[in-house]
């Protein structure tokens, strides 16, 4: 008896030193992404259905990337999933695919200099609208993960909606693709600061060098890990030679 109360009291201990973060993504792995929801809609009388939904929302470095993806009810592409829960090579093999034979899709990215002046919510929301409004054919209904939009069609917001739906996993697969691709675009020019493996987020390298060096110029000023780096902000060689300019021009008047 004594020794059964013990162990779950080691395991109690154990499970409340479980991040937040591990917890969601065990609960994630447990649930179906099926089109149920989509079947919904299509039964409501919607024919373009389109999944929205946003990725690098909690990343210090480069913009923040949606996508929208209206998929073909006639083809079913299988292994869709929420982008968090599959590995690269898997990612990078399904959009594609999604590309192929979705009826529509569009990826819209809010810059850094947006996010710092508006904020990350308030962008994410923006990048997923502008993707909306890129798609051609346009929906007439769309299936978010947690929001509404701003835009005129009907909506049904999805608590873990990327895990549930598989157009709103569609557009998570497509838009984490594009961005990773974006911000290991920038590794050779900040290769300090790990971005092709980290993604610019919060990794335990990305954030020593933010103490050593300081944030680049794409960094997300707002985000607390980056505004509280005791190194100076970086300064690109273009952005000198615009100051340079600048001061001579000022000179001369």
């Amino acid at each position: 008896m004594v020794k059964s109360q013990a162990k779950k009291r080691r395991a109690s201990a154990g499970e409340k030193t479980v991040s937040k973060a591990t917890l969601k993504l065990r609960l994630l792995k447990r649930l179906k992404c099926t089109l149920k929801y989509e079947k919904l809609a299509w039964s409501a009388g919607a024919t373009l259905v389109a999944g929205v939904d946003e990725v690098g929302r909690g990343s210090l470095f480069g913009p923040v990337v949606a996508a929208a993806v209206i998929l073909d009810p006639a083809y079913r592409i299988r292994g869709l999933r929420d982008s968090k829960l599959l590995d690269r090579e898997v990612r990078e093999r399904l959009a594609p695919r999604i590309r192929e034979h979705a009826l529509a899709w569009a990826v819209a990215a809010v810059d850094v200099a947006t996010i710092d002046q508006i904020n990350i919510y308030w962008a994410s929301k923006r990048a997923m609208e502008e993707a909306v409004a890129m798609l051609s054919p346009r929906p007439d209904h769309l299936l978010i993960d947690a929001l509404r939009l701003n835009c005129e069609c009907q909506q049904t917001p999805i608590i873990h909606g990327d895990a549930l739906s598989a157009s709103i996993a569609a557009a998570s697969i497509i838009a984490k693709v594009e961005r990773d691709a974006m911000i290991s675009a920038w590794d050779p020019v900040f290769p300090e600061y790990g971005l092709a493996s980290n993604k610019g987020y919060s990794t335990p390298k990305h954030l020593k060098m933010l103490r050593e060096k300081g944030p680049t110029p794409l960094h997300r000023l707002s985000f607390a890990p980056v505004w509280t780096s005791s190194a100076p902000q970086e300064v690109l060689e273009f952005m000198l030679e615009e100051i340079h300019h600048g001061s001579t021009e000022g000179t001369e008047l």
